[in-house]
């Protein structure tokens, strides 16, 4: 037995080199091999040194950025933040002072950036003198609706831009750069003019040299024709007045130049500073005078800028296209923009693919004041957004990541959370009806002018919550979004691609589509006003002081009552006060004069009266009795 046993393999036995020398498996010697060689080298060299690195820590930092700035193991970094007590992940932001402790431990020199460091500050990064060159004029073309801007700009570009436009209404600024005959270049931006677009104007008003504001000789001065005019002088920029509609046999313009006087515009024929011009689109009378005066203002304002170093420019409008994706247009203001710069625009980066023209041809490069639209952006960019080029994609991504976060950061901000607040917001809650809507427009600055002028339309009472605002077709998440909040969808110049449409049939989603801003304003005014029901208004009739309290029946109770004023009808609304503080809202169920039923009971007359649904009556208790009419609401 005990030799039957012996031959057995046990644990010890395997392990225990001395019982019988068992064979060592391959990878064993390899391994042994290889510490051999190691023990030999290591008595040649000294270990390694350690390499000591400046590492650069802004104001928060992701523990495995950290160690990668270090060169360090993210685990190690795990560690070492462990024994200080802090359970994190490589994944968790760390700040800057705990990020310092790290970098001393693991013997590394700190070097420590504001936030604002890694934004990019153009505001110190002035042009030498020397390095500047003549541009041409940015125009923008101002003034009131349908006073024929539009017109007046495809006369001097001899163009027709007039035919694509809805109801004759400019929905989203066009840049166009014409050459006069003596080959000199201007730019034009032609802003709408309906007061919707007043933000984008005013936007718009920063990066223009020279306002012409668009006034008809026949119509006179309108309310935007005044907005113009004000935003004008607030961004301190010369303005030549365009008096258009010379062929109209009503036209008047001395009438014109007498009314700008009220608005502190004087012009130069009533020996003011003020160029004015007449003009007609349809005879091109005028024309030349006016391009004159344009280039005899830029003239005056010695406009330069340094076209040899990296580009930047500003957002007049951006959209998304089907097929090219986010677009931007965009006004060159110094250097030069070429196809294949690295650039952050807002939030989002990118590398300029292709540039257009405002002719749609193709461009390789584009001097200062050239507008231009760029493909190539990460994402739709708003108007009025600056445009920069940087050295590399690592700091594009870096900047738009930091502008993201600030974004993120505003909105999600709020007032502490304290009781107070919180009963103040759920009181406010019950008050306010919300009308949630979904909005989708064909370029940025639509899509903001709108939510603008819906914000607009709300009040104390009824707001609007505008639950998404983009650019471009209406997609699939829009619809359940509208869906799920039972909102409308409003398309500007935009249509839901298929699978949202088969998404719209099934949820029975509502959409509305418009092309004129002011037409969607006006419906959407219609409805919130329809949602928010007709307007109560109460008209007392007549008041009653409780005398005695009978019981009348098994439940209720009637009150014998004196007339004080007014009179007293059957079914009218009723309120029982006690020492003036409301006892119940009720309703005259039935009205007694001695024994018989009356309609109506008149002041200085006793009755009996028996309240519907209320038990609560006392002597002495007043009765205000009052009629309620429903009034329809308008915003």
């Amino acid at each position: 037995m005990e030799e039957r046993r012996s031959g057995k393999l046990t644990v010890t036995r395997a392990l225990n080199e001395d019982e019988g020398a068992r064979a060592r498996s391959l990878a064993a010697l390899k391994r042994a091999r290889e510490k051999e060689k190691r023990a030999h080298f290591a008595g040649q060299s000294a270990p390694r040194e350690k390499q000591v690195r400046d590492v650069v820590v802004p104001e928060a930092i992701t523990v495995q950025e950290l160690a990668n700035r270090m060169a360090e193991k993210g685990a190690d970094l795990v560690k070492a933040l462990f024994k200080l007590g802090m359970m994190v992940t490589v994944n968790q932001t760390i700040d800057q002072d705990t990020a310092e402790l790290l970098v001393e431990e693991f013997g590394h020199n700190i070097q420590r950036v504001s936030e604002s460091d890694v934004d990019i500050d153009t505001s110190d990064d002035v042009d030498a003198p020397e390095t500047l060159k003549a541009r041409p004029p940015v125009v923008t073309i101002m003034g009131h609706v349908d006073h024929g801007k539009t017109s007046l700009l495809d006369a001097l570009r001899g163009t027709d831009v007039v035919k694509g436009e809805a109801g004759g209404i400019t929905q989203h600024i066009g840049a166009y750069q014409i050459k006069t005959k003596g080959g000199e270049l201007i730019t034009f931006l032609d802003t709408p003019g309906h007061e919707a677009f007043t933000e984008m104007r005013m936007r718009g008003a920063n990066v223009t040299d020279i306002v012409i504001l668009v006034v008809a000789g026949d119509d006179g001065i309108m309310p935007q024709t005044i907005e113009a005019i004000n935003h004008t002088k607030a961004a301190g920029v010369p303005m030549i007045v365009a008096i258009t509609k010379a062929d109209r046999n009503e036209y008047n313009a001395q009438k014109i130049r007498e009314r700008l006087l009220e608005h502190e515009v004087v012009v130069e024929a009533m020996s003011g500073d003020v160029q004015d011009v007449e003009v007609s689109a349809k005879t091109g009378a005028g024309l030349d005078q006016l391009i004159e005066k344009i280039l005899l203002q830029s003239e005056l304002l010695e406009l330069k800028a340094n076209p040899d170093r990296s580009a930047e420019a500003t957002v007049i409008e951006a959209k998304l296209d089907k097929g090219k994706g986010p677009l931007a247009s965009v006004l060159i203001t110094r250097g030069t923009l070429k196809v294949g710069d690295i650039l952050v625009v807002g939030t989002h980066s990118g590398r300029v693919r292709a540039m257009l023209d405002d002719k749609g041809r193709q461009i390789k490069e584009a001097p200062p004041a050239l507008p231009v639209e760029v493909l190539g952006i990460g994402g739709v960019p708003m108007a009025g957004d600056t445009l920069t080029v940087v050295e590399s994609e690592a700091r594009a991504r870096e900047v738009a990541a930091f502008r993201q976060e600030q974004a993120t950061a505003k909105r999600t901000t709020s007032a502490p959370a304290s009781l107070e607040n919180m009963f103040s917001a759920l009181s406010a809650k019950q008050t306010v009806i919300e009308y949630p809507v979904v909005i989708k427009a064909d370029v940025q600055g639509s899509t903001e002018a709108i939510v603008n002028a819906l914000n607009r339309l709300s009040n104390d009472e009824i707001k609007v919550k505008v639950l998404s605002a983009g650019v471009g077709a209406i997609t699939e998440s829009d619809v359940s979004l509208a869906s799920a909040s039972n909102a409308p969808i409003i398309g500007f110049n935009v249509r839901p691609n298929a699978k949202a449409r088969e998404l719209v049939d099934r949820n029975k989603t509502r959409m509305k589509y418009f092309d004129v801003i002011y037409h969607l304003t006006e419906d959407v005014a219609k409805e919130m006003a329809g949602i928010w029901g007709p307007e109560r208004i109460e008209n007392v009739v007549g008041r009653a002081e409780v005398k005695e309290v009978f019981p009348a029946g098994k439940r209720d109770k009637a009150a014998g009552l004196l007339v004080l004023e007014g009179g007293i009808r059957k079914g009218l609304f009723a309120r029982l006060t006690r020492q003036d503080v409301i006892v119940s809202k009720t309703v005259i169920a039935s009205l007694r004069r001695f024994k018989d039923d009356v309609p109506e009971v008149r002041a200085g007359l006793e009755c009996g009266v028996v309240l519907q649904d209320t038990n609560d009556i006392k002597p002495g208790d007043m009765l205000e009795v009052f009629e309620v009419e429903e009034r329809e609401r308008t915003l």
